[in-house]
């Protein structure tokens, strides 16, 4: 995307409106909006590892903490099993912030190319499937938990996207409900953003008046998307249109790192 006929102030403009809707789409899923926020602000031509991923991992943490509150009003999310992956997530996340200056602008966006057609493919593989939600016994649900929580948080702090992602697939596949793991996930990414943004925060990685605009964006969006999810939305619905929309980010990736 080529904006440079485009002063800085409708830049930020246009960044808030497209959040807005990000945010509102991704929150019925209880993720951050980061699988999109990164690409868009690269999109945008803002700077990829001091503006892009830094802001994405905050707008991960707004979205899906603002969409957390709404899902436990409607008694959505799993506290208790969420709590182990919570922790691991907080704890790995601020590794991946401190390696992402170190790893080739190249290999970051490979990456990020690779793990969200990889959660594409799982949330379409998944959206047909009949829910039976089962509850897991205590044990199974702390070793997933660790383990999922551990690699989301370090990965998504890593590339900028909260790590929802991986997530959201895996309570499904585990037996959650879409909506139960939509609440879930939210719960879970909020503890991995706000310590993988504290991280990058702490090197000096953020723009104010962007970072003020666009959390406000969020903040609308992730609400109406919530709302949505809770009293209207369709799981087999918001599934394919995660799919769709994750596997259409991860192909215009690699396009642009092949004509790269």
């Amino acid at each position: 995307m080529d904006l440079s006929g485009v002063d800085l102030g409708a830049t930020h403009l246009i960044a808030s409106g497209l959040v807005f809707v990000v945010a509102g789409v991704f929150a019925m899923l209880g993720l951050g909006g980061g699988m999109l926020y990164v690409p868009l602000f690269k999109w945008l031509e803002l700077p990829l590892k001091t503006v892009a991923i830094p802001l994405g991992l905050l707008l991960n943490g707004v979205t899906s903490a603002s969409a957390l509150a709404r899902y436990a009003r409607e008694g959505l999310v799993d506290f208790r099993g969420g709590l182990p992956a919570a922790l691991a997530a907080m704890a790995m996340a601020p590794l991946g912030a401190h390696l992402t200056q170190s790893v080739p602008k190249d290999v970051l966006i490979g990456l990020f190319a690779a793990l969200t057609a990889m959660a594409g493919f799982f949330s379409l593989r998944g959206a047909g499937r009949e829910e039976t939600p089962e509850p897991m016994s205590p044990r199974r649900r702390m070793a997933i938990g660790l383990a999922l929580g551990g690699g989301e948080g370090f990965v998504g702090a890593l590339l900028g996207v909260g790590g929802g992602f991986i997530v959201a697939p895996v309570l499904m596949m585990l037996g959650f409900g879409a909506k139960q793991a939509a609440g879930t996930t939210a719960f879970i990414v909020t503890f991995a953003s706000v310590s993988g943004f504290a991280a990058h925060a702490a090197e000096g990685h953020i723009e104010p008046l962007l970072a003020a605009l666009t959390v406000i964006a969020a903040l609308a969006g992730s609400q109406l998307g919530a709302w949505f999810m809770a009293k209207r939305a369709k799981p087999g619905w918001v599934k394919r249109l995660y799919a769709v929309l994750l596997l259409g980010v991860a192909a215009k990736l690699i396009f642009d790192i092949v004509r790269g």
